[in-house]
């Protein structure tokens, strides 16, 4: 997997953080940049972690999957970003949620992350240098999930499904590839 695609599916699994991020600035009265940095580390850490437990459980099945690895990560990127667009272009709106408690936190940044594990999986079937991955993915989730709070607090809902739509939409092009690349290219 290349640089740019590495880059890509890290904003791509960031735009789940990146809504729900959204949403909490839209909860809160009054930003201040500890608020957006909890946020942000919450969501970070998280969709790093996930996709490195995701990857050594991949690598500990690999063996037994080697002959179909492109059809599994064509599949979840497929249906992880069907499900990101499904939620884009649904109509439900969430409460706002201002606490930022330890236990508020936790369950909103493994629900947010749930798909980074899908995608973890699918890493350990290809070409990737973990650590970079994870690294891209920590880091962009930080720093949009800090923006995204503040960006909420300014302009409303307005973002939250655009940004689940890109992701998603992203996520299926990367399946994508990974299909064209394996039954054509190789």
């Amino acid at each position: 997997m290349s640089l740019a695609s590495l880059i890509l599916l890290a904003f791509a699994l960031s735009m789940d953080a990146f809504a729900v991020a959204i949403c909490k600035g839209l909860a809160m009265k009054k930003i201040t940049l500890k608020k957006a940095l909890i946020v942000g580390l919450y969501f970070g850490i998280f969709q790093a972690g996930m996709p490195l437990l995701g990857y050594f459980l991949g690598s500990f099945f690999e063996h037994l999957v080697t002959s179909i690895d492109h059809w599994i990560a064509f599949i979840l990127l497929s249906a992880i970003g069907a499900k990101m667009i499904h939620e884009a272009l649904s109509c439900t709106t969430e409460a706002g949620d201002d606490s930022l408690s330890f236990k508020t936190m936790i369950v909103l940044a493994i629900a947010t992350s749930i798909d980074a594990l899908a995608v973890g999986i699918t890493l350990a079937f290809l070409q990737v240098n973990i650590y970079y991955a994870v690294t891209f993915i920590g880091f962009i989730t930080f720093a949009l999930s800090t923006a995204g709070v503040k960006i909420g607090n300014i302009f409303g809902a307005k973002f939250k499904s655009r940004a689940e739509l890109v992701g998603g939409t992203v996520l299926i092009i990367i399946g994508v590839k990974i299909l064209i690349e394996h039954l054509f290219l190789q």
